[in-house]
């Protein structure tokens, strides 16, 4: 942004930088991120892992991050790279593919959270599967979106998309409801007879007074 200057300039000099204090608005430069940002020497990283009915060997999810403006008020800590391992060979080329797409994206730097619901709209042509807790899984591409959703929850870029607190409520006195009625109590998270939710795609789906109802996100056709 440009400044008018409407008087004669009269004096001038030379700033040298060690010469700004620290705080000064001019010394703190906001550093984004880019694809053109040097890798750190280390960078701190979580690993996750992926079990699947689909293979008896699990896959490991690393993320890596980097701390951006580290001890500032602008201190930001954004996915940098992305790792996934397996004994499971059968995958290995777009394994490969995937993971070095994903770091790339990850390090042009912008809204990078769009990857969670491009990878979750990946379906498996031979069906996919339902993991414990009864949600259902399109396929393996669509857990890895999952596990960067839950990366990105943890450090701070999307929000938590389960229920509050208060919600949590509700569904759990409508579960007690449920119990009741049908006089039976199991230690499964959802009842085995519960139908798949079109929402939350978790099979917690139960008929309370003739409505369907989720016992996982509350949705319910009678609301």
């Amino acid at each position: 942004m440009g400044i008018k200057i409407d008087q004669k300039i009269v004096k001038s000099e030379v700033v040298e930088q060690s010469a700004v204090k620290p705080g000064d608005p001019i010394s703190a430069e906001v550093i984004h991120m880019h694809e053109n940002l040097a890798r750190p020497e280390a960078l701190q990283g979580t690993t996750y892992k992926i079990k699947t009915p689909l293979s008896e060997h699990a896959l490991y999810v690393t993320i890596n991050d980097i701390t951006l403006n580290p001890g500032t008020e602008h201190e930001l800590r954004r996915p940098f790279e992305i790792f996934i391992n397996s004994k499971n060979m059968e995958h290995f080329q777009w394994i490969i593919a995937l993971t070095r797409i994903l770091s790339a994206v990850f390090r042009k730097g912008g809204d990078v959270t769009f990857l969670v619901d491009e990878l979750r709209s990946v379906f498996d042509p031979q069906g996919g599967y339902f993991k414990k807790g009864g949600r259902y899984t399109p396929s393996i591409v669509a857990e890895i979106g999952d596990v960067i959703e839950q990366h990105m929850v943890a450090i701070g870029m999307l929000k938590q998309s389960r229920p509050d607190q208060q919600q949590q409520e509700f569904l759990d006195a409508k579960r007690r409801e449920f119990d009741d009625q049908q006089g039976d109590s199991t230690d499964d998270e959802f009842p085995s007879s519960a139908q798949l939710c079109k929402k939350c795609q978790t099979r917690a789906v139960v008929s309370l007074d003739n409505c369907l109802t989720c016992l996982n996100c509350g949705d319910s056709k009678c609301s």
